[in-house]
């Protein structure tokens, strides 16, 4: 099917899909969410010496960003209904720009609080994965898999390109003009989402990606009020699968976010390794993040979703177990540690995704996924929380991780007793 935005490609010579450019700044927008995500652990070090804060109080913030990551995941989508995709990216973009920014002149606990965990986490919640999901879903039939899996990569990305870049910057500037080049940064982004970004094919004239014109019938739900959400929670908790999606993603938050992406910076300097190495160790990570996510949003199309997710929690549990005696041994076993987690940090999101679409249908599937996203960040804040505290009672995260890996075997088991009967929620359902 051809429209005005097709035909402009096609006279560039590119002879391609619009849903394809929406896909390219998508992943530009969370590639810039995921690195303003990622940034946090780099500024621990420097806040605890220029402010004399201890390790507990730096990561309250950090916790409530999480939690807000999470928590905004169930409304995105009917907000994103209701005012659309692209306003909301724009809002949500204009928040990180100001919270970043504006932290630039904080002095007290508090205002870190409400500038990086209140209204940075707002912005990066309207910014999660569910809108990944929600684009996927509306602009693509044919390749939704792969779409999700290079979604749930952007994060990965920003890590990869905001590390590094930012700890040599802090080398060299003071934290406060580095905050307010992220915040002119992500200003620019959205000067793009504006002028590219649209909320359905339709809305270029076309139809999504891989569907025939007779085939394609619109199932993006017409949301009438927040309260579809509340009413699609009410009908999945008496669903089993849902409970186990939701555990098991409580400890892919846990052990991802929570652990590695908010504290293996201070866990290496206390262990004698340079925050400049660390942040790349990391950041490498990100690279292998791609990879991993992207090749498995590509298997997710091909393989029992459940089996997937089983050697991911599994790989993940050992990883986790193995990190102390890499952080006690030197760097080339926490290079080895970064490969084998790298691979397998946002591998899960594919499949979690596809087992949701499985059990509830693609109607409602972006809401329950919004939910399940909120319960992941629950495990994100409280790990990220607990493991500042724990470092402040025993003086390292040994006892962090090993709790944490125990918890990813635990996971691991949940999913293989999933059931992909189809549970679907339709409109007249929530409707009761």
């Amino acid at each position: 099917m051809n429209s005005p935005y097709t035909n402009k490609l096609n006279t560039l010579g590119l002879n391609i899909h619009y849903g394809w450019v929406i896909a390219l700044i998508t992943f530009l927008v969370l590639v810039i969410a995921g690195g303003i995500r990622s940034i946090p652990t780099v500024f621990i070090i420097p806040f605890e010496h220029y402010f004399g804060w201890n390790r507990a109080i730096i990561s309250f913030p950090l916790a409530v960003n999480l939690l807000l990551y999470g928590l905004y995941g169930p409304v995105v989508a009917v907000i994103m209904e209701l005012h659309g995709v692209r306003r909301i990216m724009i809002l949500a973009l204009l928040l990180l720009a100001g919270g970043i920014g504006l932290s630039a002149w904080m002095q007290a606990p508090w205002q870190m609080t409400l500038l990086w965990g209140i209204i940075v986490g707002t912005g990066t919640g309207f910014l999660s994965m569910v809108v990944g999901s929600i684009i996927a879903t509306r602009w693509f039939v044919k390749r939704r898999g792969l779409v999700v899996g290079i979604f749930s990569a952007g994060g990965a990305a920003g890590q990869l390109i905001f590390l590094p870049l930012f700890s040599n910057l802090l080398e060299t500037f003071s934290w406060q003009m580095v905050v307010l080049g992220i915040s002119l940064l992500t200003l620019g982004v959205m000067v793009m989402v504006a002028v590219i970004m649209r909320d359905n094919p339709s809305d270029v004239g076309l139809i999504p990606y891989g569907t025939l014109q007779q085939d394609h019938v619109n199932s993006v739900a017409k949301a009438n009020s927040i309260a579809l959400v509340f009413k699609a929670l009410k009908k999945a908790i008496t669903v089993k699968e849902f409970w186990l999606l939701a555990g098991s993603f409580f400890v892919c938050g846990a052990s991802s976010n929570g652990l590695i992406g908010t504290h293996f910076i201070p866990a290496c300097i206390d262990h004698g390794i340079l925050e400049i190495t660390a942040a790349g160790m990391l950041s490498t990570a990100g690279v292998f993040n791609v990879l991993g996510t992207t090749a498995s949003g590509w298997l997710s199309d091909k393989f029992d979703n459940r089996w997937l997710l089983f050697w991911y929690y599994c790989l993940r549990g050992l990883s986790l177990m193995l990190l102390p005696i890499g952080l006690e041994s030197g760097n080339l076993n926490l290079v080895l540690f970064i490969i084998f987690y790298g691979l397998d940090w946002a591998a899960t999101v594919p499949p979690t995704v596809r087992l949701t679409t499985d059990v509830f249908g693609n109607q409602q599937g972006s809401i329950v996924f919004g939910w399940l996203m909120a319960i992941h960040q629950i495990g994100s804040a409280l790990a990220a929380f607990g493991g500042g505290v724990l470092h402040m009672w025993f003086g390292n995260y040994l006892v962090t991780f090993v709790v944490g890996s125990i918890l990813c075997f635990i996971a691991s088991g949940m999913v293989l007793v999933i059931r992909k009967q189809k549970q679907a929620m339709t409109q007249q359902d929530l409707s009761t």
